[in-house]
């Protein structure tokens, strides 16, 4: 059964996510899980990691590890036995892009999705939460050419059959994923700084770590983009939902 948690933004350090973190925790259902942390999209950063740990290993308690990817091959064998013996997985934020293609050449998005399949949750902010989904929007062109650049679609993979965009309001990211939206299609999912669509099987809701976040059903009808709010609620309810128009 799909157990996922996909966080628009907001800073975990600094306590934006708390509630939505102790969320991913309980959703293990277990009192100590096992989480490991992926910062492939932020270049593998140590200080990424070491945060990371603060927060799910000082300030919840639970045990920690990390996947790092990008320094040298690591071992099949290490990649494998560390996501499977995670309960939790969790994606930190970066390089959407770079992510996904170090993750095929190493087949790590092959396992994850296996992962999933075998009921861990599955977890992540920012590029952590696009990777989730089938296609995701992202500023990844940014980190090539930073003088010039502009938003694109990267492929994720494929868990939940929709379009995620993350920090949706806070970095002004709507008018542009409207009209990738209304250009490509499909139903997309706008999650802001301190939201987050948690899913488990083929239920979902939204959850919030403050008041002011928001998340939007964004889709095409009749040639006109509509960007539908949706609520935060403790009740979960169809995914079928999410795709009629």
């Amino acid at each position: 059964m799909r157990k996922i948690v996909a966080i628009g933004g907001g800073s975990m350090v600094e306590g934006a996510t708390a509630a939505i973190d102790a969320e991913i925790i309980k959703f293990s259902g277990k009192k100590t899980p096992t989480v490991l942390f992926i910062p492939t999209a932020s270049g593998d950063n140590l200080d990424y990691c070491k945060n990371f740990r603060r927060v799910y290993s000082e300030k919840f308690g639970c045990r920690t590890d990390s996947l790092l990817l990008l320094k040298g091959k690591p071992p099949v064998k290490t990649i494998r036995e560390k996501i499977f013996n995670a309960d939790i997985i969790y994606v930190g934020g970066g390089n959407t892009l770079m992510m996904m293609r170090r993750w095929r050449l190493l087949g790590v998005d092959k396992l994850l999705i296996q992962t999933c399949q075998q009921g861990k949750v599955m977890a992540g902010v920012s590029a952590g939460a696009i990777c989730w989904f089938q296609f995701g929007h992202s500023d990844s062109e940014f980190y090539y050419h930073p003088e010039n650049w502009d938003w694109i679609r990267v492929r994720g993979l494929g868990i939940l059959p929709f379009t995620a965009c993350p920090h949706y309001l806070k970095e002004h990211r709507d008018k542009h994923f409207q009209n990738m939206i209304k250009n490509k299609g499909g139903i997309g999912l706008a999650l802001d700084d301190c939201s987050a669509i948690q899913v488990l099987g083929n239920q979902f809701r939204i959850l919030h770590s403050n008041k002011e976040a928001r998340a939007f059903r964004v889709y095409r009808q009749k040639g006109a983009v509509r960007n539908e709010l949706l609520p935060a609620s403790p009740q979960f309810q169809s995914l079928k939902s999410l795709e009629n128009i």
